[in-house]
């Protein structure tokens, strides 16, 4: 494995599932030497997600479990509404924009039914309820499967859908941001259509509620060079918002 990003994120996804590594393993699987092996784990390491031990490493920070759209709906309510509401003032008609599935995104598709001329791609089904009958809302859907826990579209089908359009304003939920590690989601074909997404639009706006910050789960979706505004809550740390502003994020508190 050439590409030294892929192969810790790889070391990082085996860290999540096992708990811990051994460099003795890691060097036959990856086709690389123990010397680069050592590397990767002390760069993972100085990232706070692992604590390395004689012969290999195991994971600091635990992700936490993957849950369904319906219980993320009741987790964090009020906050995601003032979110959404706060990303909504972004919007401008005319503007082209992606909202990405999931419960963050949800009050935002609602604040902008009133507006004219606005184009939106989605793969969220509850986020194309939202907006159906919104009458200045021209709705498109990606194709693909539908993945019933979060009310998603993915699949090759959904990217290749992707692949003819470009989008002033993609309005993203994560499930983990981290400094160091970038934006995460718990499912691989959720973060390889979120990366397309990434991919196609002009400005990348996260919106996360701040408990979301310091996490990291199984499966990158980019790293925070490729971020342009947060969108979070007044629980958000001085450490996270230094941290990304320093990054030359812009850092937004919804009210």
């Amino acid at each position: 494995m050439r590409n030294t990003s892929e192969r810790r994120e790889r070391i990082l996804q085996m860290l999540v599932k096992q708990g811990s590594v051994q460099v003795s393993d890691l060097v036959p699987l990856l086709g690389v030497s123990a010397v680069t092996i050592r590397s990767d784990l002390a760069t993972l390491e100085a990232q706070g997600l692992v604590t390395r031990s004689y012969g290999g490493a195991a994971l600091m920070r635990q992700p936490p479990p993957e849950q369904t759209i319906r219980q993320k709906d009741g987790l964090n309510a009020t906050l995601k509404e003032r979110i959404g509401a706060c990303a909504a003032q972004l919007v401008q008609p005319g503007d082209n924009i992606i909202i990405d599935s999931g419960s963050t995104t949800v009050p935002l598709a609602r604040h902008i039914r009133a507006l004219k001329q606005v184009t939106v791609m989605t793969n969220g089904l509850n986020i194309a309820w939202e907006l159906a009958d919104a009458e200045g809302v021209d709705l498109m859907l990606t194709g693909g499967r539908l993945r019933k826990e979060s009310l998603s579209i993915q699949g090759a089908q959904a990217e290749a859908c992707l692949g003819a359009y470009s989008f002033d304003k993609l309005f993203l939920g994560v499930d983990g941001l981290d400094l160091q590690f970038g934006l995460t989601t718990h499912h691989e074909a959720e973060a390889s259509l979120n990366h397309k997404m990434v991919e196609r639009a002009k400005k990348v706006i996260v919106l996360s509620d701040a408990s979301k910050f310091g996490r990291v789960s199984l499966h990158r979706i980019v790293q925070l060079d490729r971020v342009h505004t947060v969108i979070t809550d007044a629980g958000i740390s001085a450490e996270y918002r230094d941290g990304l502003q320093r990054l030359g994020i812009e850092v937004i508190v919804a009210e």
